[in-house]
């Protein structure tokens, strides 16, 4: 494939030391996320394939406009950015479907009527519109599992998932503005 435009990516630091968020000039799924937390997921998206080639990486976040590396603990940053960066350039620059089929972490948009209660629609609202658009600011996204006796269940992922801050994102972030405004939800869990 070639590109009539260039393609423009810049890394940007997460809460989460072990990710960057690196963000691109090109659309890459069309909504959400697709999550590939070990390398054996990636074998059906050459950019997630590819990254996982590089020593070091253990976790690839692909998003709309955006791509979250996850290294391990022992990689360092200074060694591992400059070999992303390349890697998401010659991808972005040659294929033009990065993603493949859908993985089992896929994360669409969460479907409005997939239940009938008033209150999981409302939750599944605020989510889409207010919470997912923050949490992939920071090369994360949020995974709508189920409302049941005032509990909402949901699943950090990308930079979100094992970031030292995901509690508090959890709890003071999602769970306070939830409370805030549905009454009927007493508690947020991560499944």
């Amino acid at each position: 494939m070639t590109t009539e435009s260039t393609i423009h990516i810049h890394a940007e630091t997460t809460p989460n030391p072990h990710t960057l968020r690196f963000v691109v000039n090109r659309e890459l799924v069309g909504f959400g996320t697709v999550n590939f937390r070990e390398s054996s997921e990636a074998l059906r998206s050459p950019l997630a394939k590819a990254l996982f080639e590089i020593s070091g990486v253990c976790g690839v976040l692909i998003g709309q406009g955006f791509v979250t590396v996850t290294k391990t603990s022992e990689s360092l940053w200074s060694e591992l950015a400059e070999p992303c960066t390349r890697v998401l350039r010659t991808v972005l620059e040659t294929v033009e479907d990065v993603v493949g089929a859908p993985a089992a972490g896929s994360a669409a948009p969460i479907q409005m009527g997939e239940s009938n209660d008033p209150i999981s629609l409302k939750i599944q609202e605020i989510l889409n519109t207010e919470v997912r658009p923050a949490v992939a600011m920071d090369g994360g996204d949020i995974i709508f599992y189920g409302y049941k006796d005032g509990i909402v269940s949901l699943h950090l992922q990308g930079s979100c998932s094992s970031c030292p801050s995901s509690v508090l994102t959890l709890k003071m972030g999602v769970e306070s503005r939830l409370k805030m405004l549905i009454p009927e939800v007493k508690e947020v869990i991560q499944v």
